[in-house]
This record gives structure tokens, sequence and C-alpha cells, in this order.
């Protein structure tokens, strides 16, 4: 049988699991960036497809893919797949939902600390022979800890649920918005209540995203939702650029209507040099700090999926119902 592999060779060579499992398998490698008649000619025949999780496969490819059963997310996100062209195939669309989540809570947290800290300012300031200069000013501005705010989740899935358990030691107040609201226990369990999204947006000095892109949530974040937020509030995104509307972000942080964000993702990827997030006024540079898309790519994330991953195929592979089919199958 044959796998497809849509992604970086050498990440996925490093991170295979038993040997014995991808030895029953003849593997194919292409690029994130291949064209479909360069996936069509490389392995029209493969049995399964893993890819990285934020690379494309259309419905060209995949209807002219006769023998295949699995389509597997190297990740959580499977955005850029067709997944209703495969629902009509009777093709397995799979995530590994839930792997990063810790992974991506702490860099979700770590931007929490850093834009509080000033840390941006602090590091140039520092490097500058100017510590005293820094030092002073912040102690006449405030330090704002952690505990002291309100932190406000958007979504209550893997993630923020790993987000709230890492917060709760810091003695903060942790609130959430979804549209189902969760148990009694299950908020009792992570130390969250619910909030209508409105009174979270206004009412939270901390608002942290973490619900999907789709069509509903596609520049969510934009005028409206940034002018409800207190002018001293952070915008914290880890989930998807697309959520955010790149212009109202940097328009509301030009205009003092929210203190700062940080951004482990923006839209579009990768990022250039021409971004408007990136072009802030000099006086607003450090109001934004960004990390590059790294939130959930840590070594034990890959173990852990690419061990999910070929087990996921080799289920499908075997006939057998796969795990976190997401294109209802």
């Amino acid at each position: 049988m044959k796998v497809l592999i849509i992604g970086n060779e050498d990440r996925y060579k490093k991170y295979m699991p038993d040997p014995e499992i991808v030895r029953k398998y003849s593997v194919v490698f292409c690029p994130c960036e291949a064209r479909d008649e360069d996936l069509l000619q490389a392995a029209q025949d493969a049995d399964a497809i893993i890819i990285d999780a934020i690379a494309r496969l259309s419905g060209t490819v995949i209807r002219q893919m006769p023998n295949l059963k699995i389509i597997q997310s190297e990740g959580v996100g499977y955005n850029g797949i067709d997944c209703q062209a495969a629902k009509e195939k009777g093709i397995y669309v799979c995530n590994c939902k839930g792997a990063n989540a810790g992974a991506v809570a702490e860099q979700a947290i770590l931007l929490m600390l850093a834009l509080l800290r000033s840390t941006l300012t602090g590091d140039r300031l520092e490097r500058e022979g100017r510590q005293m200069e820094m030092k002073q000013r912040l102690m006449v501005e405030g330090i704002t800890e952690l505990g002291d705010c309100k932190i406000g989740l958007i979504g209550f899935g893997d993630i923020a649920k790993a987000t709230a358990k890492r917060l709760f030691p810091f003695a903060c107040e942790i609130f959430y918005y979804d549209k189902y609201k969760a148990s009694q226990e299950l908020e009792a369990e992570y130390h969250v209540s619910f909030m209508e999204l409105n009174d979270l947006i206004s009412g939270c000095d901390i608002i942290s995203i973490h619900c999907p892109a789709t069509p509903e949530t596609t520049e969510m974040v934009n005028a409206e939702f940034l002018a409800k937020m207190k002018p001293t509030a952070y915008l914290i995104n880890t989930a998807r650029g697309d959520i955010v509307d790149n212009q109202a972000l940097h328009d509301a942080i030009v205009m003092g209507e929210i203190r700062g964000a940080g951004l482990d993702t923006v839209h579009p990827e990768p990022t250039t040099k021409d971004n408007i997030l990136l072009n802030l006024p000099e006086e607003c540079k450090e109001h934004i700090i960004f990390s590059p898309h790294i939130g959930g790519i840590t070594t034990s994330f890959f173990r852990r999926a690419h061990l999910f991953n070929w087990g996921n195929v080799e289920s499908a592979l075997k006939g057998n119902h796969p795990q976190n089919i997401v294109n209802g199958l």
C-alpha cells in the first residue's frame, strides 16, 4: 500500500514512529506547495494521505485518487482539505485533535505575560543601556500581574481547557464563551465561568481566541468587536489568523482602543513584510508581540501526533473506523 505525505520530508522522517509500522507501506513525499498535477503524478494510486495542517488538498486531486481511503491531518487544522469532496467519495478526513493543546496553551500564556511585563520594550532598552529608565517608567506606569486580570476565553475546546488549567495557579478569574455552555462539573474542573460574548469582550482584561476558523468566525475580531474591549485590554490569538481583521486591529492599537495584542498566527501565512500589522507607527510597534506560529509545534507534540497519525492510517487501511473524523462519515 502507498502513503502520500504532503509536508516537510525531513520533519516527517525525524518523527516517524516504530519503523515496523512504516515499513509496511510505500511512502512518497511531496512539499506543501506541490501543485495538483504534481501530487497526482507522484501518487495518484495512494491509499492514504498524511498532510501538513496548513497545506491544501483540492477536490480535483481527491476525486482522481481511486484507492484513497483516509486523509490524515498532521495536526489539528484541516481548513485546506476539501472535506466535502472527500465525503462524497467516502474518504475519511481525520485530524489530531487535542495533541497540541498543552503546547498552544503555554504559548498563549507566554504572550499574556510578555505583554503585561512590556517584554519587547524592556529587552530593547536594556540592550541600549537604559535599564533604569525602563524600571523607573514601569514603577510609575504600573505592572499588572496576571493574577489581577480577568481572562476571557472565546471557544472552550481542548486548547482553551488546557489554557484554563494552566491559568488557574496564577489566581486570575477565568471566563469563557462558547456556543454550548459546559456542564457545571466541567466548569468546576477547569475553574471557569460562562459569560455571554459581549459581556466577556467588554469585561475582561485579556481576550484569548480559541475557536476554529470557519465562515462564521472569519474576521470575527473586527472593528465592532475591538471597540467593545477595554482600552487597557489585550488580545491574544493562538488560533487562526483569519479570525482577526488585520486593518481593524491595526487601527484599534493606533487609536488606543486596546492596549495591545499577542499573535502566534497572522493572516495570510506566511507573514510578509508588507502585512499591515508589521507596519504600525514607530510609537506603537511594540504594542504587538508576534511569535511565528510555533505554539503547537513542540517536540512532544510531533512525537504524539506522528504516532497517532500512522496508527489512524493503519486502522483505516485495515477497514476499521479511524478516530477524529471531521468530515461527517
